[in-house]
């Protein structure tokens, strides 16, 4: 059983803790908060029994092998870096970090202490039925590819206090926390077309800014060799439509690209072939049982080759993430370390 420690006492860190459940390979032990009266409220009724307000005493003294960071994005980089000095597994919420910097000084990190371990919460690519998406995908680029259109869009109830005027605004709409509609749904769209398409030779983002100088929402597009895929994803609207991936008369279709519960192969005659795979009633439960096989064996060659994969795609989502926002011109904070 992999004791458990967690950064972060919000929606996502219920979702990941029922998840590990389920699992039955975790058990929350300790819980950093903010506040004392927060971390206990929060991780007792999960069992944990060992409450910090103190980050440095939380991993000096904390009695936990994995640590999940849910914090907001512009904290992971130094929550990170107290993790791995502490030779702690490190499950990090996407985006991992916010510039290709900050990603390089993690893995030169990483290096000094090999018994460390770090992945990007990614949810989608660990499941079955993503997995048989992307064998199909490959099917059709040895035909005929056009690439696709990704679109992950959901009204963020915390805009409601954006549009009230009503501060501190929340972190995800801020500049300083490293918000924004592409650093909070777009990593999803992006992990899509890294891993549907692999890395694009180019890229744009058209942002729309809300009027704390983030991005509310936005359309990007990356450029391949031979075909285009336009990313749509935002915080300030819904959106019903599916993802899709376009073959020549061929179509692969998607619910939905980071909580795919169903996928379709429409072929040349326009029949429906649903691709079969189980399918987790928690979103994260597939992430969370690869992460455990991860942790448990950390030596194993198949676990090895694995670790190396995810780190190559996080590698590029962050890099293409980082050209989309110099593409419009949206900076944060932590940037000025990349001048």
């Amino acid at each position: 059983m992999l004791k458990l420690g967690i950064i972060g006492t919000h929606i996502i860190t219920d979702q990941m803790l029922d998840a590990a459940k389920t699992t039955g390979k975790y058990q929350l032990t300790a819980v950093y908060s903010r506040t004392l009266d927060r971390a206990r409220e929060f991780g007792e009724p999960y069992g944990a029994t060992e409450f910090y307000d103190d980050l440095e005493k939380f991993f000096s003294e904390g009695d936990f092998d994995v640590v999940y960071v849910a914090s907001p994005n512009s904290l992971h980089y130094q929550q990170v870096r107290l993790a791995i000095e502490n030779d702690k597994f490190i499950i990090v919420e996407k985006p991992a970090f916010v510039n290709p910097a900050e990603f390089s000084a993690i893995e030169s990190l990483l290096a000094a202490h090999p018994q460390a371990r770090l992945v990007e919460a990614a949810r989608h690519i660990h499941t079955p039925l993503y997995e048989k998406a992307v064998e199909k995908v490959d099917e059709m680029k040895q035909h005929h590819c056009q690439g696709g259109t990704i679109t992950v869009m959901k009204y963020s109830s915390r805009y409601d206090k954006v549009l009230a005027g009503d501060q501190p605004y929340p972190n995800i709409f801020t500049l300083d926390f490293a918000g924004g509609a592409l650093m909070d749904l777009g990593v999803y769209a992006v992990y899509g077309a890294v891993t549907l398409f692999g890395e694009p030779s180019t890229v744009v983002y058209y942002p729309t800014l809300a009027k704390t100088g983030v991005d509310a929402k936005g359309v990007a597009i990356l450029n391949y060799d031979h075909f285009t895929v336009t990313l749509n994803f935002g915080k300030t609207a819904n959106s019903y439509l599916p993802s899709e991936v376009y073959g020549l008369k061929d179509t692969l279709v998607f619910d939905s690209i980071f909580e795919t519960q169903k996928v379709t192969y429409y072929d040349a005659d326009k029949q429906a072939h649903p691709l079969e795979a189980p399918v987790a009633k928690n979103s994260m439960t597939d992430e969370m049982n690869d992460f455990a096989d991860l942790f448990n064996n950390p030596d194993d060659p198949v676990q090895v080759k694995k670790y190396q994969h995810w780190m190559n795609l996080a590698r590029t989502v962050n890099f293409v993430m980082y050209s989309l926002r110099q593409s419009a011109n949206l900076t944060f904070p932590a940037d000025n370390d990349q001048e």
